[in-house]
C-alpha cells in the first residue's frame, strides 16, 4: 500500500518527505537533547535546589590544573569528561581531578572527529578501553559517558547500550573551544540559567580559565550551588 502511495504522490512531494526526513536524522544526530537515537540526561528540570552542573570535556591537559584551583577557590566540583589517551598521558592529573573530589567520566578514547562514523563494535571498544584506562589509572569505573561533539546514531545507542552508562547531555553550551570572548562565552551560559541546567565547559582551553571564575562569582550573586552530574540526577558515577 505504501508503494502504491509513493507511486500516486508526484516527484517534488517525494523529495520533499526525503528532504523533511534528512533534516530531522541531522537533528537527531546532532542534537543529544532530542532524544532522537538515544535517551541522554541533558539537564534536570525536577531538581528541588537551586543548583546546576558544569562539565569539562576532552582533558585531562595541563590546563586541567589551573581549572581545578579555580574550582578549588570557590569550592565547587565538576565532572570531568576525560579522553582516555590524554588519561594516559596525564595519568597524575587524572589521580588529581579524583583527589580534588571532582567526577571522572569516559568522553570515549580517541575523540576521533570522524568517530560518528564508526562502527557499534569500534564505538564499543572506545567506551571500553577508556573505562579499563580510567580504572589502571585511578581504580574508579566511570557508568558516566558523553559522546564526543554530542553527537549521536544508532551505532552510538547500540554500543551504549552494550556497555550500561549512563549518557550525559548539555543545555548550556559555551563553545569556548571557538569563541575568543570571554564576554561572549560568559553570556552564551549564564543567560536565561535555570536550576538543572547543565554547562558545557573545556579544560583544554585557555581562555575557560578566566570564564570559569566569572561564572562562579555569576553563581555566588545569584545564590546558585554547584553539584557533580552524579547528585544532579541522584545516579551512581561509578561501578
Amino acid at each position: 500500500m505504501v508503494t502504491i502511495l509513493f507511486n500516486k504522490l508526484p516527484w517534488w512531494s517525494l523529495a520533499a518527505i526525503v528532504l523533511i526526513w534528512i533534516l530531522i536524522t541531522a537533528y537527531g544526530v546532532a542534537n543529544i537533547r532530542s532524544g532522537y537515537f538515544l535517551k541522554s540526561l541533558s539537564y534536570n528540570p525536577d531538581t528541588k535546589r537551586r543548583q546546576i552542573a558544569i562539565t569539562f570535556d576532552d582533558g585531562p591537559s595541563q590546563n586541567t590544573l589551573k581549572i581545578l584551583d579555580v574550582l578549588n577557590k570557590y569550592n565547587v566540583k565538576g565532572t570531568f569528561f576525560c579522553i582516555g589517551k590524554q588519561v594516559k598521558l596525564y595519568p597524575d592529573i587524572t589521580r588529581e581531578i579524583i583527589a580534588k573530589g571532582h567526577i571522572i567520566a569516559n568522553h570515549t578514547y580517541s575523540h576521533d572527529k570522524f568517530i560518528d562514523m564508526y562502527t557499534t563494535k569500534r564505538f564499543t571498544e572506545e567506551i571500553i578501553t577508556t573505562d579499563t584506562v580510567i580504572r589502571e589509572v585511578s581504580g574508579k569505573i566511570p557508568l558516566l559517558f558523553r559522546p564526543p561533539y554530542g553527537i549521536t546514531n544508532p551505532n552510538i545507542a547500540r554500543a551504549v547500550k552494550k556497555t550500561g552508562h549512563h549518557v550525559i547531555g548539555w543545555n548550556k553550551r559555551s563553545f569556548d573551544t571557538t569563541i575568543p570572548s570571554e564576554k561572549v562565552i560568559l553570556n552564551r551560559v549564564t543567560k536565561n540559567l535555570k536550576p538543572g541546567d547543565i554547562i558545557l565547559l573545556h579544560d583544554t582551553k585557555f581562555i575557560t580559565i578566566a570564564v570559569l571564575e566569572q561564572l562562579l562569582l555569576f553563581l555566588q550573586k545569584n545564590n546558585y550551588t554547584t553539584a557533580t552530574i552524579d547528585e544532579l540526577f541522584s545516579i551512581q558515577a561509578y561501578a
